[in-house]
């Protein structure tokens, strides 16, 4: 064991001096994260309003008009875009140029017209054979209905029983009714994924990019190995009572305690910078780093191992960062694209990793879902280091 330590800490020594590691271990992914993060929106607005825009006039200004305004403003589905200097003729342009949805005009002696119990007729102006159009409609619709419906149940009340139930009392009444009708449906989301919802793309980019330059990070660990390789220094290891096995797994080591602090480093910048909740299944975050970290070191081995020269050792290194990277989605989510390229990408070690961080920080889900993904990891793990010791056995 000791000499598997001495051969660990003569690598953790050389890899430290070398000023690339910290490039590649900890400002790039840094500085990667925060170009991703703004370029997908992650730094941006937690809050945006995606109701459709609709103009509003009120030629009446009564009272009713303005409860009309209010229910339609205070709707899920439009938003009023009001300025009292606009004409009709202003609205009908805003809309040819779909700069609003729509626009609603109320005309003079609505209010008078609905107290009375007539049909007072509204202005929309709007094209109905699109979506957009049909939408607003069904909404506006909906809500002047609501209202008629108020005024009709108030003056049939009023002439049933007289002063007793004055009419303003008794449109309130019909009209707050509405508000908690006897069936409702109700959308709820989990409390781990709402307060993340914003920043869902810093929660995809973050581990994404730690992976990636790890793998990139493994260039120099395996010019360590080629160095020992060309000035002969692992030949005379090799005539000395140090096994095989020493070597290897000092090696090993030495790359895998490399590769964990940086992952333990850009984790907690994740956390206090950019307030992803890695903390959260803290247990789930270091079963599925440990997997990575595992993996991706004994694939700095088996490079090592492979590489004859410091050119093989940077194609070897740069190339799995690429391809592994892209193919496992750490740029552009496996989500979004097809069943069957999410099939393929899952061949790279990169994808598992992505879903057990993703299960944590997006789906809020806990360590039984990180299960299978550290599993796939440290089976990556045992399969490239299995290979690095049958090539390394032809030294």
């Amino acid at each position: 064991m000791i000499r598997i330590f001495d051969i660990a800490q003569k690598d953790l020594l050389q890899m430290v001096r070398d000023g690339k590691v910290f490039m590649f271990l900890l400002i790039m992914p840094v500085v990667f994260t925060f170009l991703f993060g703004y370029a997908f929106g992650g730094f941006g607005e937690s809050q945006t309003d995606s109701r459709l825009p609709v103009g509003y006039l009120d030629q009446d200004q009564s009272w009713l008009s303005e409860q009309l305004y209010d229910l339609l403003a205070a709707s899920e589905v439009i938003r009023l875009d009001w300025d009292p200097a606009r004409a009709v003729s202003d609205l009908e342009q805003l809309v040819a140029d779909e700069e609003l949805a729509a626009a609603i005009v109320i005309p003079n002696g609505y209010g008078k017209a609905t107290v009375s119990g007539k049909r007072a007729r509204l202005t929309l102006i709007a094209d109905t054979a699109a979506p957009t159009g049909t939408t607003v409609q069904a909404e506006i619709l909906a809500t002047v209905n609501r209202l008629d419906s108020a005024a009709s149940t108030a003056i049939a009340i009023e002439e049933t029983v007289g002063n007793r139930v004055p009419f303003d009392y008794a449109f309130e009444q019909a009209l707050s009714a509405w508000e908690e009708p006897p069936i409702a449906v109700v959308e709820t989301t989990s409390s781990a994924i709402q307060w993340l919802d914003s920043r869902a793309s810093l929660a995809h980019t973050s581990p994404g990019m730690i992976l990636q330059f790890a793998i990139a990070g493994l260039l120099t660990a395996a010019q360590i190995i080629v160095t020992e390789r060309k000035s002969r220094a692992l030949q005379r290891l090799l005539t000395t009572a140090t096994r095989r096995v020493h070597i290897l797994v000092g090696h090993y080591m030495a790359i895998f305690i490399l590769v964990f602090i940086q992952f333990i480093m850009l984790i907690l910048f994740g956390w206090l910078v950019l307030k992803l909740d890695y903390v959260r299944e803290i247990g789930a975050t270091l079963l599925v780093t440990f997997g990575a970290v595992t993996c991706i070191a004994a694939m700095g081995l088996l490079i090592g191992v492979m590489a004859q020269s410091e050119e093989q050792a940077i194609i070897f290194s740069l190339i799995p960062m690429f391809v592994l990277s892209g193919l496992g989605g750490a740029w552009v989510p496996l989500d979004v694209t097809g069943e069957t390229f999410q099939t393929i990408g899952h061949v790279s070690p990169v994808a598992w990793a992505m879903d057990g961080f993703k299960n944590i920080l997006i789906r809020g889900l806990g360590i039984e879902s990180v299960l299978l993904p550290a599993g796939m990891l440290l089976a990556y793990g045992i399969v490239f280091f299995g290979l690095a010791v049958w090539r390394f056995r032809f030294e």
